[in-house]
């Protein structure tokens, strides 16, 4: 297990996770889903087809990265 960040970001906005979370990446995965899912969800005016979620380890270092628009679907 290794300690994961999960921060939010457009060009123009950045949400940065200060707390970080001990998991493995499969875990992480899963996390960063429910996140966008939780996000999307949530009533709000945002656009959330520019925003991903950029998971970090403490390093700094992104492990990988998950655009909101893979969970969104295709535009009709």
């Amino acid at each position: 297990m290794r300690e994961v960040y999960f921060h939010c970001s457009t060009d123009q906005h950045v949400l940065i996770d200060r707390s970080g979370v001990a998991m493995d990446l499969a875990e992480a995965r899963a996390h960063a889903e429910r996140m966008v899912h939780t996000m999307i969800m949530t009533p709000s005016a945002e656009d959330w087809r520019d925003w991903a979620v950029h998971v970090t380890d403490d390093l700094g270092d992104e492990l990988f990265v998950v655009p909101f628009s893979s969970l969104l679907g295709q535009l009709h």
